[in-house]
Parts: C-alpha cells; sequence; structure tokens
C-alpha cells in the first residue's frame, strides 16, 4: 500500500464495517465477522476524520438512493483479482451474474474457479459488489461476510414495482 493509511469503524445496517484507504483510495471494507479479516498492516492508524464521502455514500446507497459508488478506489491484489474486481464493478445494480459468466468474459469457462477465490477476497465489500455473483443455477453461494448479508444486500437493490405493480 502506498503512503499513510488510515481507517476507521462505521456502523451500517449489516453490523460494522471497518473501512481502509491509502493515498491512491479505498484499500479496504470489511464486516466485523468477516472471513479474511485485515491485517493490522493493511488498516494503518485510526482515523476517524477521513472516510466522511464514504460514510455518505453508503448512507445513500443503504437509503436506496445511490447505486454506483463513485470513489477512488485501491485494493490491493494480484492482477488477475484486480481484473475481477475490475469486472464484478460492471456487473449493475439489481442485477446478477455467475461466476461462470465472470470467469468466460475474463479468458474461459476453466477460470471459474479462479474467479470464485478472486471474488471471495475482495477487499471492497459492497463497493466492489461481490454480493452479485451467484452459482450458475442463481443460488445463493458463498460470501464472505456470511449468506445472510449478500440477501440483505441482494433484497435491498431488487428493483422496485411501479404504481400498477410493474417492474421498472
Amino acid at each position: 500500500m502506498s503512503g499513510d493509511v488510515v481507517s476507521t469503524v462505521l456502523a451500517s445496517p449489516l453490523g460494522d464495517l471497518t473501512l481502509a484507504r491509502g493515498d491512491a483510495g479505498l484499500t479496504g471494507l470489511w464486516f466485523a465477522d468477516h472471513r479474511t479479516p485485515p491485517s493490522a498492516q493493511a488498516l494503518g492508524r485510526r482515523d476517524d476524520t477521513a472516510f466522511d464521502d464514504v460514510a455518505g455514500q453508503l448512507e445513500e446507497y443503504f437509503a436506496g438512493r445511490r447505486q454506483r459508488f463513485d470513489l477512488p478506489l485501491a485494493p490491493v491484489g494480484e492482477a488477475f483479482a484486480q481484473r475481477v474486481w475490475a469486472a464484478l464493478l460492471e456487473v449493475p445494480h439489481g442485477t446478477t451474474t455467475s461466476y461462470g459468466r465472470l470467469a468466460a468474459r475474463l479468458g474461459g469457462p476453466g477460470y471459474a474457479q479462479a474467479v470464485g477465490l478472486a471474488n471471495g477476497r475482495n477487499p471492497l465489500s459492497i463497493v466492489v459488489p461481490c454480493h452479485r455473483v451467484v452459482g450458475s443455477d442463481g443460488a445463493l453461494v458463498g460470501y464472505a461476510g456470511g449468506l445472510w448479508r449478500k440477501r440483505f444486500l441482494l433484497a435491498l437493490e431488487e428493483p422496485a414495482p411501479d404504481a400498477a405493480g410493474r417492474l421498472f
């Protein structure tokens, strides 16, 4: 990570979120019981004043007023993982994709397991929407923050019906 890394903890409808950022942008957003918690080095020093932009966008997202985050991102990971995380940013709000479809987009169906591993190591939960990846049969499988959080996020993003009950 470059330069001075700072972190904070924010309350959310999904429990406390730990955030970290460096000079280049947001490096991490983890749940309190995240499957792969951040290291002390990934968190740097505590600074509760450095995350107003992230807190505001998360608040808008949880209120249903934001579909895409507009933050500088700087996740740390190997080149293939970076490609997976970039592809996740292209999965539209309110939709899902499968590991297989992401793998095909990134080089072929044989990449599905590697896509799954990179997806599970996504250090920017919610912001890089790994919750939008489901099994090939549509089943909710794997989420570093727990399947209950994945269900919550997908339900939050469901398209709202109009007054006549039609989906937009």
